[in-house]
């Protein structure tokens, strides 16, 4: 269905956020990636998406693209006011050391 969404609007960021998180809860860690990787293209300051590709890399042990992604979405937290989500990715960064 969000395929079909995102046929229909390939701009939606909810539906490709969506799109990459079934992907990624599927274990198809590279499409879940891609959607990521578009989503962030499109809307650079979707925090979540950040976090939440950080998060997809970390379980498939690539921890040092998960460190630059989490970079990434702290810089975009800072930029959004975002505080909740920065304490989260700074939070996560730290464990990944």
């Amino acid at each position: 269905m969000l395929s079909e969404v995102l046929q229909q609007n390939p701009g939606d960021a909810f539906a490709r956020y969506g799109l990459a998180m079934e992907y990624s809860k599927s274990g198809d860690v590279e499409q879940a990636l891609r959607e990521f990787k578009t989503l962030l293209s499109a809307h650079p300051d979707y925090t979540a998406g950040y976090f939440m590709a950080a998060q997809t890399l970390a379980k498939a042990d690539r921890t040092d693209e998960a460190r630059g992604m989490l970079r990434d979405g702290i810089a975009s937290a800072q930029r959004t006011g975002n505080s909740h989500a920065q304490g989260e990715m700074e939070g996560m960064l730290a464990e990944l050391g």
